[in-house]
């Protein structure tokens, strides 16, 4: 059986305690490079599929880090889908970690950030494949680490 595989990553600065984008940018790996993610009519639509539950999770990352109070002034992320020959998701994986602006992570806010990621509306949307995991982590401007691993979540 062959795989597919599709991988991205961002990087993203944020304002105002809504964690509004004041600047992102998106990385796809093409041919083992990686190029900029430029949405368009010639992107092959898988792309555009995963990039849609990228897209959604990062936004409920941010959002729901706002809303507990911990405001970011970055975030990288990333996201690994591999798909069968016939397109059938297989794998997917996805990691956020954000350096706090303000707020102070507890353990409760990033089991609550990540089952709340797990709502995305897209990504409730797709069959779940036969592995998923989510993963985030906030660092504070101190240096100290809150981390989750979900290693069989529903994304």
């Amino acid at each position: 059986m062959t795989k597919r595989h599709i991988n991205m990553r961002l990087k993203c600065r944020y304002e105002s305690d809504k964690n509004t984008i004041s600047r992102l940018e998106v990385e796809h790996e093409t041919g083992g490079e990686w190029k900029a993610l430029d949405l368009d009519a010639s992107t092959p639509g898988f792309d555009i599929f995963v990039y849609a539950m990228f897209h959604c999770q990062h936004t409920y990352f941010r959002i729901n880090c706002a809303e507990r109070g911990l405001l970011l002034d970055s975030a990288e992320g990333d996201i690994r889908v591999s798909a069968d020959e016939d397109w059938k998701l297989l794998d997917m994986t996805v990691n956020f970690t954000g350096e706090l602006e303000s707020g102070q992570a507890s353990q409760a806010d990033i089991d609550f950030i990540v089952a709340r990621m797990q709502q995305c509306p897209v990504s409730r949307n797709v069959n779940t494949p036969a592995s998923a995991h989510t993963s985030i982590s906030l660092v504070s401007k101190q240096g100290q680490a809150r981390r989750h691993q979900d290693p069989e979540a529903v994304i």
